[in-house]
């Protein structure tokens, strides 16, 4: 009951914030219950002490100060919800796009001592020079530092997660845990939505990035799957020099790709450039099924040879081969018009419920592709119309995919930078020979038999398996028989047990619906801000 009671305190202080800044949370014509018309009647009094403290700013950076006064993990937050415009309405999840994740660095001695406790010794026993930060986000920071390799000077960067980070992080995640549940429990039109699952992924998301080896072993991994990959590469790795919350990988003296004009005056191609961002994006979702989620233009150079150079590898996304087919079958039926194609691949692969037909979902396709056929390309956005495609899914009863919205949330990211690069730049030009290549090599005679072999090795490994399975069910049927035979019994430590369950959930009840209310206040205090 304590921690209900703490956690409704946490959402209490973040609705004042939220509401100081004007911050409004229900998209404007979405229903409210009869019970939170109710209860939002009661909240007038608060709104009305709140209103002499609202800050005075553009409504586009409403947002990004509140959640940045909140904190690194209200940040984080902010980011998932930017691609959730089924649930925060369009208009705050198109402000939610503009949040920066930036913040005040850590003292110089904060960092000797985080690097000396990760990598042991003295500072100076693993670098022979260490400046100060270059940049501070919500959760580490990284310095310009210097190493001798093989008897030379080579400039490295040194990633360092803030000091008692992962304490604050998990206090908020238990905060938003905590609301998640009461949402479903007492609101079930958004238990499709999956408020519980939406929080999980954003804990799985934070778990890996405050641990940098992951980090380095992202940037491993997409090394090897980019080995004969043109136009774009990753920082080398230090191994010798990386931790779990100590990460240095090589220093890149690049251009921001930001820097359009510098770009151009050093004579690259920016047209090139746009069409490499956004076929490497969906080569390595397609192909490789991992893709960096966080590629906006503070993450990507361009070196002196032309390449793109990606950092910052904390957020990582993957697709299985199901998902991976689903977008390569989605954007080649949206590029020829094959609609009844892309809406078969939907219910081959379980997005959407047996009970809809194809042909239904096959015209609501057709109403997202038709409108892009005969418009320029820059009137054509990629990352839009699988949005649309998304906004589609309380209709077909589809459930929340994280992945998919973890992806959608990337294309918004890299067909902006894109864009940036060539403002003409032709999204489905540069995506159909991606999807081409990843059908022709998957789904043709060839892939099939290499899939038939994927097959053969997973019925290989049940057959494997079979004499232990065969044993657990054995005894299962035992158990089953004995039961049969002496009933079902209770002993007075188990009913004792159960009573006492009981007794605990009546209280968890009563924390619940105190919470509740404290929740209910929250949303209508928002609700009525401006």
């Amino acid at each position: 009951m304590a921690g209900a009671l703490l956690n409704t305190l946490r959402l209490i202080r973040a609705g004042f914030v939220l509401a100081q800044h004007g911050v409004r949370f229900v998209p404007n014509g979405m229903p409210v219950p009869l019970p939170l018309k109710i209860a939002r009647a009661a909240t007038v009094p608060i709104r009305i002490v709140t209103a002499p403290f609202r800050k005075d700013e553009p409504r586009a950076t409403r947002v990004a100060s509140a959640l940045a006064e909140l904190g690194p993990s209200y940040v984080k937050l902010g980011q998932f919800l930017a691609t959730r415009a089924d649930v925060i309405g369009p208009e705050l999840s198109a402000d939610l796009r503009h949040l920066q994740d930036k913040a005040e660095p850590f003292s110089m001695a904060e960092a000797r001592s985080a690097v000396e406790r990760a990598l042991g010794g003295k500072l100076e026993d693993h670098f022979v020079e260490f400046g100060p930060p270059v940049a501070a986000a919500s959760i580490a920071q990284v310095h310009k530092a210097y190493v001798i390799e093989n008897g030379l000077k080579k400039a490295v960067a040194v990633k360092i997660l803030r000091p008692n980070i992962e304490k604050r992080f998990y206090r908020d995640l238990d905060s938003y845990y905590f609301a998640a549940r009461m949402i479903e429990r007492f609101y079930p039109p958004a238990r499709r939505l999956k408020p519980v699952a939406v929080v999980d992924n954003l804990k799985h998301t934070t778990d890996l990035e405050m641990d940098l080896r992951l980090e380095a072993a992202a940037i491993s991994e997409m090394a090897s799957n980019i080995t004969n990959d043109e136009g774009f590469r990753v920082p080398e790795v230090d191994w010798r020099r990386t931790a779990k919350r100590v990460l240095t990988v090589e220093w890149i003296d690049g251009t921001p790709i930001s820097h359009r004009e510098i770009l151009e005056a050093k004579g690259f191609d920016t047209g090139a450039l746009g069409m490499t961002v956004l076929r490497t994006f969906l080569r390595h979702a397609m192909r490789d099924g991992f893709f960096h989620a966080d590629m906006h233009q503070g993450n990507l150079f361009v070196d002196d040879t032309g390449k793109i150079v990606a950092v910052d590898f904390g957020i990582m996304g993957r697709l299985g081969l199901a998902e991976r087919r689903f977008l390569a079958e989605i954007l080649h039926g949206l590029i020829t018009r094959d609609y009844y194609r892309a809406a078969a691949v939907h219910l081959e692969a379980g997005y959407v419920p047996p009970h809809h037909t194809v042909e239904e979902f096959a015209q609501a396709m057709r109403a997202i592709g038709e409108p892009i056929h005969g418009r320029t390309a820059e009137e054509i956005s990629m990352a839009d119309l699988l949005g649309q495609l998304f906004a589609y899914t309380e209709v077909f009863d589809m459930q929340t995919r994280p992945e998919l919205i973890l992806l959608q949330k990337s294309m918004v990211i890299v067909e902006g930078v894109a864009r940036d690069l060539d403002p003409h730049l032709n999204v489905w030009i540069a995506a159909e020979p991606v999807a081409k290549e990843w059908m022709e090599s998957n789904l043709s005679v060839l892939g099939r038999l290499k899939g038939a072999g994927r097959g053969a090795e997973t019925i290989g490994d049940i057959l494997m398996r079979t004499p232990g399975l065969l044993q657990k069910a054995e005894q299962a049927i035992v158990g089953f028989s004995e039961m049969a035979k002496s009933g079902l019994r209770l002993d007075d430590a188990t009913l004792e047990n159960l009573a006492s369950r009981s007794r605990r959930s009546r209280a968890a009840d009563i924390a619940l619906w105190i919470a509740a209310l404290g929740i209910l206040a929250i949303a209508l205090m928002l609700y009525g801000a401006r």
